[in-house]
Formats: structure tokens, sequence, C-alpha cells
């Protein structure tokens, strides 16, 4: 039950992460195009991309781990035989989320830099 739940608390954030990654390209699609008629490879443009979706799994990862540990000491004195110091199952977490979520950014980034810059400057 605990796997099901770990694996669809994975899923939705995934999802989510896609959607916030989605939306973000969506509404810079005419800077995107600007700058791919400017030179810029769809390589540049990947990178624009998913340099905001790390940003996003940083400020979560800066914000969660420090909770994390404290909901773990509280959980710790209530619940017998569970151990919040194990570092170990907290870097599988963090590994495991931040592969999904750079997976889930990288379709949007890549959708980004299909953009034709005409059709993104027709856009606006």
């Amino acid at each position: 039950m605990t796997s099901f739940f770990g694996l669809l608390s994975l899923a939705l954030t995934s999802i989510g992460l896609y959607g916030v990654t989605a939306y973000n390209a969506a509404r810079r699609t005419t800077e995107i195009g600007i700058r791919m008629a400017l030179g810029a490879h769809r390589l540049q443009v990947i990178q624009l991309v998913l340099r905001g979706a790390v940003g996003l799994i940083l400020a979560g990862l800066a914000i969660g781990l420090p909770l994390t540990f404290g909901v773990g000491r509280l959980l710790g004195h209530q619940l017998y035989g569970m151990n919040p110091d194990n570092f170990a199952v907290t870097l599988v977490a963090v590994l495991t989320l931040s592969g999904s979520a750079l997976v889930a950014s990288i379709v949007p980034a890549l959708r980004a830099s299909l953009i034709s810059p005409v059709d993104a400057l027709k856009a606006e």
C-alpha cells in the first residue's frame, strides 16, 4: 500500500512539473522564436527551458529536505521502529524525484526547441 501511494505521488509530481514547464515554455514562445531567429540552436533552447525546470527542482529540494528531516524527527518519536536518520533512503528518494522531474521536463523542452521562428513570431 505504501509503495502504491509513493508511486502515485511520484506520478503526480511528474505531471505537475510537466504542466508547469510546458506552461512556462508556451508563455515564452515569442522569446524562443526571437532567439532562434537570431541564431540560437535547438540545444540552446532546450537548455533554456531545462534551466527553469532545474531551478524549480532545486527550490523544491531546498524547501523539502529540511522539512523531511524535521518531520522525520517528529514521527520518529511517535512511531515505533522508525529511524529518522536514514540518509540512504532519503538519498534514493531525492535521486528518484529529481530524475523523474528531469524526464518530465525534457518533453516540453524538446517541444519548445521544435518551434519554428516564423510561427512563434506570428503567434503574438
